[in-house]
């Protein structure tokens, strides 16, 4: 990526606009094959994105319809290449026009991804793929076909592409990028900041463990209010289990010991490409310590997490109490 360009790609993300939630995002996400559009995608949709790929370009304003219109569904990416019918990219322009009037200029934008010629070359031979057009006919006009080798057809490439490229709002080089600066630059283009939710999940021992943790906490060694015949239909919610609790330091002791953990390493997974990590508490029957804990642990965190951190508690036997 040359200097100029990198940095007039860095003066258009700094005036970009904050996306909401609500924010409608259509992304139609297009580039070379081997460049990246399928990581884009994928990037996309841990950023909170309905991705669809390799869409007919004809499909792209009856999906849009569905999605946006029927589903309420406000930030999407449907990426369009190479494989789309012919007929398809020469009436781009149409198709672009026409999202934009339904459903506004600032609403709909092409985001197309490209690299290096020695670098797309690097990559299929590296992967072993065949480029798409080197087994598909592509002179349509004299009706034959051309079995191209890997450089013509990346130069072929370029030629059918250039009615989505020339529309592009955003370009993404990623030639000297790798995954981690990739996500940073799509976030810095659409504005979104990077998030990551913590789900803490309590549980019960006797039910299971849950195999997509991140982290499980064992606090079985804490007392047990299940002992208390009049604490037995309560839950780690309620405040007679509070009191109960109140009693016994080591309870607060291993809180706090799991909230220090939690609190000095969870940030660090936002800086490691990760946007859902899962904190599960567990105790015998997952009804009074591993929920009291969980409870506990969900307010303290809410208030010490960093910004774009998003804290989530849930019982998983709710059904059980």
């Amino acid at each position: 990526m040359n200097m100029n360009q990198d940095q007039s790609e860095n003066q258009a993300a700094s005036t970009t606009p904050k996306i909401s939630a609500d924010k409608l995002s259509i992304l139609v996400v297009s580039g070379r094959s081997g460049s990246g559009k399928t990581s884009v995608l994928n990037i996309l949709e841990d950023l909170g994105y309905y991705s669809i790929d390799n869409l007919p370009l004809s499909l792209l304003p009856s999906a849009a319809h569905k999605l946006v219109k029927e589903s309420g569904i406000h930030h999407i990416a449907i990426g369009v290449d190479i494989r789309t019918p012919r007929a398809d990219l020469s009436n781009f322009a149409a198709t672009y026009a026409s999202l934009k009037e339904t459903y506004g200029a600032q609403a709909v934008q092409v985001l197309y991804v490209t690299a290096q010629e020695n670098t797309l070359i690097a990559r299929f031979n590296a992967t072993r793929r065949v480029h798409p057009l080197m087994s598909q006919d592509v002179d349509s006009d004299n009706a034959k076909h051309i079995a191209f080798n890997l450089p013509a057809a990346i130069k072929k490439e370029i030629e059918l592409l250039e009615p989505i490229s020339g529309h592009a709002d955003i370009k993404i080089d990623t030639t000297s990028l790798n995954i981690h600066q990739l996500k940073d630059r799509l976030r810095e283009h659409i504005g979104m900041d990077n998030q990551i939710v913590i789900n803490l999940l309590s549980f019960g021992f006797k039910h299971g463990s849950p195999i997509d943790a991140d982290f499980v906490f064992d606090v079985r060694i804490l007392p047990n209010p299940h002992w208390k015949p009049e604490l037995r239909a309560s839950t780690g919610l309620d405040a007679e289990v509070s009191a109960f609790f109140a009693d016994y330091p080591e309870v607060f002791e291993m809180l706090n010991d799991i909230d220090r953990f939690l609190t000095r390493w969870l940030p660090e997974f936002l800086h490691n490409n990760r946007h859902t990590v899962t904190v599960a508490i567990g105790c015998t029957g997952g009804k009074h310590r591993s929920v009291f804990i969980t409870d506990h642990l969900q307010r303290r965190l809410t208030d010490t997490m960093p910004e774009g951190v998003k804290v989530l508690a849930k019982h998983r036997e709710k059904s059980h109490w």
